[in-house]
């Protein structure tokens, strides 16, 4: 969970440590630290791991898990590469000063004579069904939702050659986790970023890197060992992938069955399965916003939330991850299945361990409600846990790159001596500690 406290050049902070302390509190197993930028570029208040630079940053952060936790909680860092994306611009703006005039549009016009600002008047001055009708799928998308690099525009230089800088990166932050302490990492292979575009059924990449399912999986396949080759022999190197795309012709999960097996076969220590969250459903940002990918179809399937469908919000990723599960079992090999998405209580995560779905169960929102739940669990205190409500309250603190905090607790105790507020000075920062009372 990218909870939006890194500062803007991407550096630990304390409220970074602070958050990741009390979970660490709780001592589960594991930590998947947020999804965190492989590349020195600005990215906002995202963690990044693109320069030696955020190394000593990442090696406190580090300590403050194995401290708080006792040494009973291994830490990963999710590491992830995304592709350019713009905000919905003005549409005046748009038309004026970032479309640019071809040769086409001069033609559809009849203005073949015509200066560039002479067609920009002409295209300012029509109705948006003459628009949508006049410019390219293309433009209209960048007008209408904002422009979207895809690992499909190959007539780009920088995103044709991603297969030959995407494994060296991701190399490079992985052998920068390790040298801060980490126990591993957790390759972002998942929703709308840049490998799940890859091995998406979109690609129709024509270079060896697209089109069929050997294609799609060559470039996460060369980084995962690319990364796997930089780092101790003891190091954990795992993935984050999609059980299914959940969109109009995306991935399936007999494609994730090709994917996920060939991860195991390669030697990935871990594959933990999501689903959904991808942009081509995600519904039109507003002007000056950036789309999300979280807000469409494939989005809901990545973050249930209480108001569902008859199938409910608890549970929709099982079927697949059992599906995936038994499939790379078959192969011989015992690759752990994290199963993650809308898991929230301990019967529900006992029987999907019980009944073969997964080896391990991934909290999410429900750690955010209630840190301690590990612990409760482990005391026979489960009476005592806060249970997540599933409104997506902390979705959408996300979707505003806002401090993402939990409407279960962040409005307790605000006047505490030791409470940190976020920003807005309404919410306290982090859950308030568990009052064991024995």
């Amino acid at each position: 969970m990218v909870p939006w406290r890194a500062t803007e050049d991407g550096f630990v902070t304390e409220d970074i440590l602070d958050w990741y302390r009390r979970f660490a509190e709780g001592k589960p197993g594991v930590i998947v630290v947020e999804a965190t930028g492989v590349r020195d570029v600005p990215s906002g208040p995202l963690l990044r791991i693109g320069h030696d630079r955020f190394v000593p940053g990442l090696r406190t952060l580090v300590d403050t898990v194995h401290e708080a936790s006792g040494g009973e909680t291994k830490l990963l860092i999710q590491i992830i590469d995304f592709l350019n994306i713009r905000r919905r611009p003005e549409r005046e703006k748009f038309l004026r000063r970032f479309l640019e005039i071809t040769d086409r549009y001069r033609d559809k016009l009849n203005m073949s004579a015509a200066s560039d600002e002479a067609v920009r008047d002409a295209l300012v001055s029509m109705d948006d069904n003459a628009l949508a009708d006049t410019l390219t799928a293309s433009d209209y998308e960048s007008l209408t939702r904002g422009h979207r690099e895809r690992v499909t525009d190959t007539h780009l230089p920088h995103v044709a050659d991603l297969p030959q800088t995407l494994p060296q990166i991701f190399a490079d932050a992985a052998a920068r986790a390790d040298a801060a302490g980490f126990d591993g990492v957790e390759l972002h292979y998942a929703h709308a970023y840049t490998m799940a575009s890859f091995l998406s059924a979109l690609n129709t990449r024509d270079d060896g890197y697209g089109g069929d399912l050997e294609g799609r999986l060559r470039l996460p396949l060369e980084a995962y060992e690319t990364v796997r080759a930089r780092v101790h022999p003891d190091f954990i190197v795992g993935c984050r992938m999609l059980s299914e795309d959940c969109i109009e012709h995306g991935s399936s999960v007999e494609d994730a069955i090709f994917f996920a097996t060939a991860f195991a076969q390669a030697g990935m220590d871990f594959i933990s399965l999501s689903r959904g969250g991808k942009f081509e459903d995600a519904a039109a940002p507003k002007i000056g916003e950036a789309i999300y990918p979280y807000t469409g179809r494939s989005g809901y399937e990545c973050m249930p939330q209480i108001i569902s469908d008859e199938a409910g919000p608890f549970g929709r990723n099982a079927a697949a991850a059992l599906r995936i599960r038994n499939a790379i079992r078959n192969t011989g090999l015992d690759t752990p299945i994290v199963l993650a998405g809308g898991m929230h209580g301990f019967e529900q995560a006992e029987s999907y361990l019980t009944s073969g779905h997964a080896d391990i169960i991934g909290f999410a929102r429900q750690a955010m409600a209630d840190p301690d739940w590990f612990e409760k669990v482990r005391r026979g205190r489960g009476n005592e846990v806060n249970l997540c409500k599933y409104t997506n309250y902390c979705e959408g603190l996300d979707q505003k790159h806002k401090m993402v905090t939990c409407q279960l607790w962040d409005r307790q105790a605000l006047d505490a001596a030791d409470v940190k507020r976020a920003p807005d000075g309404k919410r306290r920062a982090v859950a308030p500690r568990w009052v064991r009372g024995d």
